[in-house]
């Protein structure tokens, strides 16, 4: 049986619990070196692993998938790029829909695509309302959508994006500043959005240190996303996972 891992997001939610996830990219990880990642990953108590990317021209998704469900019991989210990337080993799918853009392949026709592979599967799926942010660099989800990303100063471009995604019936709402961000989302931004949905909200890109993780998670993140960083410096897992993990605990005291 798949786990309901929305729900659990939701209850994280209600109950003021951060959660840390590791993006990993198959084109940058090979399954031969995962064995000591995810150690590293239990060890620190990191939530979930996100695995996907922009492109992915590898061809074992699925190889590394099944080698982190033997070697862990961390859940499995897909975080895909394109329809090819669907992995039935894996335990959710965000379903994402490119709502800070105004492409429509990415807004709904590469869904219909994907649909009936998505279908059979059966992998839990959460429709996610994607919003990339702009990140002082050019990100290939921004070159492949042609689709200018959020202004980092415009709260209300955002706060509105993300209002929209809710109220058409998206179950999160996902801020990326994309791989290798030179100017990580701002916490007056995260904030904005926060207070304006009721859906978890994920927060990635450009988050390089426990600092900036902590102070994400202090603005209204419910979700840190963190690739890039960890795949100079392994590291930096233990780190940040305390870092947002220990949002929590300073709650619960208040």
């Amino acid at each position: 049986m798949k786990m309901n891992i929305y729900s659990g997001l939701v209850e994280k939610k209600l109950n003021a619990q951060k959660s840390f996830a590791v993006l990993l990219d198959p084109d940058s990880v090979e399954p031969s070196s995962l064995h000591s990642l995810v150690n590293l990953s239990e060890a620190a108590g990191v939530d979930y692993f996100f695995v996907g990317g922009s492109l992915v021209l590898s061809a074992h998704l699925d190889e590394v998938i099944s080698k982190i469900k033997t070697l862990t019991n961390i859940p499995v989210v897909l975080f895909p790029g394109s329809p090819s990337q669907v992995s039935p080993f894996a335990d959710a799918l965000l379903y994402l829909s490119l709502i800070s853009g105004r492409n429509p392949e990415l807004l709904i026709g590469q869904h219909v695509v994907s649909a009936p592979f998505v279908k059979r599967s059966g992998l839990e799926v959460m429709p996610t309302g994607y919003i990339v942010v702009d990140g002082g660099a050019p990100t290939t989800v921004s070159y492949i959508s042609n689709a200018a990303p959020v202004p980092s100063d415009k709260n209300d471009i955002a706060l509105c994006t993300a209002m929209a995604g809710e109220m058409l019936g998206m179950k999160l709402i996902y801020m990326d500043a994309g791989s290798g961000a030179r100017i990580p989302i701002t916490e007056s931004m995260i904030r904005a959005v926060s207070q304006h949905i009721e859906i978890p909200l994920i927060v990635g890109g450009g988050i390089t240190d426990p600092e900036k993780a902590y102070l994400n998670c202090k603005a209204g993140a419910d979700v840190i996303v963190v690739g890039n960083a960890i795949e100079k410096a392994p590291a930096l897992i233990k780190e940040i996972s305390d870092a947002v993990h220990s949002v929590k605990f300073e709650n619960l005291k208040m």
